[in-house]
């Protein structure tokens, strides 16, 4: 069974109800459709009868509930709610009122903090920074963790490196210019997404131009001292770096270059040094390696809200979708 197979089971085994706050976009009907065909999960979608009306014509999306925030009988509870989430920064009940029904994204993630949903799932026409701003000033960061980071999970077809063709590649979503901590925090919490989503063991390579020494520079030295911090915080985990991609994935190149490693050459968590590099791998094995990929999800925040890219398909909604119930599941 393939990895997003493999996850929609576990999403059908232990149903959670997820939000899609972009009713104005066909691809969320389209993939309401198609979640709701498969028993995935549960569905709200956030909009006005106008939208639902104007972008869900010829589809089947009985099975979801919609709510209209302007005529919701919980919207004076979030608003109050939110209100005091944010006081000290002196949100109004106005501003609140504002917020929660024309910004879809804020309901959905008040709804989710006060227990009526699980988990959101939005970008498809949004960006990141307006999919992550109301998930961290009203759910926050997980408790002990230090950043929110995104990564995407990729299965590469014929391939026998990583699990079975399956990476985590980190951050390639979000965080720009990690420092050594910040790239420490990435690699942890992408190790423990992996044995969350995967169910397999995560072996991590914190990447680089260089391996072991191979070349000198600073952006070499961050990747050195963020390997360390990670060591030290998780001794547990097989986590090893620094290391070209090469090294950490072939393990002809891994017994060669970094000899003695028990991650190289066996490589399935890839920690980028920042996201240029992240973001440009990722597609780059997208396209030319026809890999499918699923994200960005995002690894930090309180409660499962993840984000899309604004080219993604309703095929690739069906799938984070998926992702976020299992990420539900082992709140």
């Amino acid at each position: 069974m393939g990895f997003i197979d493999s996850v929609k089971e576990r999403a059908k085994a232990d149903k959670k109800t997820i939000v899609l706050p972009e009713s104005m976009d066909r691809r969320t009907w389209e993939a309401v459709e198609k979640v709701l065909a498969e028993d995935i999960a549960d569905l709200i979608v956030i909009g006005t009868p106008a939208e639902v009306e104007a972008n869900s014509q010829g589809l089947n999306i009985s099975g979801a509930k919609v709510i209209d925030p302007n005529t919701s009988d919980k919207l004076q509870e979030y608003i109050d709610a939110l209100v005091e989430l944010r006081k000290a920064k002196g949100m109004t009940p106005e501003q609140a009122k504002t917020l929660l029904t024309t910004d879809y994204m804020y309901y959905a993630c008040m709804m989710v903090k006060m227990g009526d949903a699980d988990g959101v799932v939005s970008g498809a026409c949004h960006s990141t920074a307006n999919t992550l701003r109301p998930s961290l000033q009203i759910l926050k960061t997980k408790p002990g963790v230090k950043l929110v980071s995104a990564f995407f999970v990729m299965v590469v077809p014929n391939c026998d490196m990583g699990s079975n063709g399956t990476f985590i590649f980190g951050d390639a979503g979000l965080e720009q210019n990690p420092d050594p901590e910040k790239l420490a925090a990435i690699a942890i919490s992408s190790a423990e997404s992996f044995s969350l989503l995967v169910q397999d063991e995560p072996i991590v390579a914190m990447l680089s131009h260089s391996t072991k020494g191979s070349a000198k520079h600073a952006d070499v030295d961050k990747v050195v001292e963020a390997t360390r911090i990670a060591k030290e915080l998780r001794p547990d985990l097989k986590l090893d770096g620094e290391l070209q991609a090469d090294a950490a994935m072939v393990p002809s190149v891994g017994s060669s270059k970094a000899p003695g490693s028990e991650v190289a050459g066996r490589a399935n968590v890839l920690v980028f040094p920042d996201l240029d590099a992240g973001n440009i791998g990722y597609k780059l094995v997208q396209r030319l390696a026809k890999a499918e990929a699923y994200g960005p999800v995002t690894q930090g925040i309180a409660k499962p809200v993840n984000d899309l890219s604004r080219g993604c398909s309703a095929d690739d909604i069906v799938g984070v979708v998926a992702i976020t119930a299992v990420q539900a599941q082992a709140q």
